[in-house]
């Protein structure tokens, strides 16, 4: 979808259907929404239904959240056809502020140029992006007053990186059935070191726990339906469960990891991901580098093992290992790291864990024969 587009107001108020890759949408009751394509963790495809309506509201919050102004600029460097760039687009459009488009492919040194070069003020990023403008030592422009992490979360140690270069990141929590977040830190926490959590809901979502930790949510962003299989399937409650497990206090959300992703091993549930972070944090590791997967095993139900780009720094990547091991309980302990060509990435730079295990098991199975 061109950006152009949604900068117009008759985008807003045209009724019909259109999906966030600008295609039409031949499906009845969904007049005036946008469709995201989107995956459970089964990996079927599905799309998410959104009112143009609820995005703006959820492009509201996010301004008001981050003090933006008509004065402002918004940068797009994330694919409008995923939410999160079609939410910035969103939120240029509602304060009616400059809206800039980075049309290279992504590169540290292009980006920041460009940021400096188009007076942007306000821009989100995956963690993968931080970690290649920290990994290059680049400073940040004296324009930029906030910079939004989503897609995954930005560790302790690689955000106060950041933060020594002047970036000012913030972390975000959302989701595609929200719209974008659900929780963003503000600029005055840029006041503070550093934390990926907690951060603060924003004031349009109702939120509360349920069994297993399991985030539900309710309010006017959040999404109408599916599209599975051609044909919409409406929401059914005010409240939507997600597979996201959190902790609740104080108006904010400290994210836990997800619920779909946690294995037993030696009858101990484990979340490959938070494996994952405390690796990187051993080892300085930069996020989106390398994953944690959980292998089957016959003794002890699950091995996690480190799967890394041939572009990682081998010696670093053991050395966290090792450090890692030497703390961890028996359960949690990582077997020996791979390395594979190529990480298979979505659009956002996220790494597909379910076509990564697969390919591991191929070559585990080729290596065994």
């Amino acid at each position: 979808m061109d950006p152009a587009l949604l900068t117009n107001p008759a985008f807003w108020t045209d009724p019909e259907p259109v999906s966030a890759d600008g295609l039409p949408v031949a499906v009845a009751g969904l007049a005036g929404h946008v469709l995201f394509e989107t995956s459970g963790s089964s990996g079927s495809a599905k799309q998410v239904a959104i009112s143009k309506q609820a995005l703006l509201i959820s492009a509201v919050a996010v301004n008001a959240r981050l003090q933006v102004t008509a004065d402002s600029a918004w940068g797009l460097a994330l694919p409008p056809h995923h939410v999160g760039g079609f939410g910035v687009l969103a939120r240029a459009f509602e304060a009616a502020c400059r809206l800039k488009v980075f049309r290279q492919r992504w590169e540290a040194h292009a980006f920041r140029e460009w940021l400096d070069r188009s007076d942007v003020t306000h821009t989100s990023l995956v963690p993968a992006q931080v970690h290649d403008l920290v990994k290059a030592g680049l400073t940040a422009p004296a324009c930029l007053a906030a910079v939004v992490v989503g897609g995954g979360s930005l560790g302790a140690a690689a955000g106060q990186a950041a933060r020594d270069l002047g970036w000012p990141v913030l972390a975000s929590f959302g989701m595609t059935e929200a719209g974008s977040q659900i929780a963003t830190q503000g600029l005055e926490q840029l006041e503070a070191p550093y934390q990926s959590a907690p951060i603060p809901l924003l004031p349009i979502w109702n939120a509360r726990v349920a069994a297993g930790d399991l985030l539900e949510i309710s309010g006017p962003a959040l999404f109408s339906g599916y599209v599975i299989g051609g044909e919409f399937i409406p929401r059914a409650e005010d409240w939507h469960l997600t597979s996201d497990r959190v902790a609740l206090a104080h108006g904010s959300l400290v994210p836990l990891g997800r619920a779909d992703m946690l294995v037993k091993i030696l009858g101990e549930l484990v979340d490959p991901l938070q494996v994952e972070r405390e690796l990187m944090e051993a080892g300085g590791l930069g996020d989106g580098s390398f994953a944690v997967i959980p292998v089957p095993d016959a003794r002890a139900g699950f091995l996690l093992v480190p799967v890394c780009e041939g572009s990682v720094d081998w010696a670093a990547l053991a050395a966290a290992v090792d450090i890692y091991n030497a703390r961890a309980p028996g359960f949690r302990r990582l077997a020996p790291a791979t390395v594979i060509a190529e990480l298979p990435r979505g659009g956002l730079g996220k790494i597909r864990r379910a076509e990564l295990a697969a390919i591991y098991q191929t070559r585990k199975g080729a290596d065994e024969s």
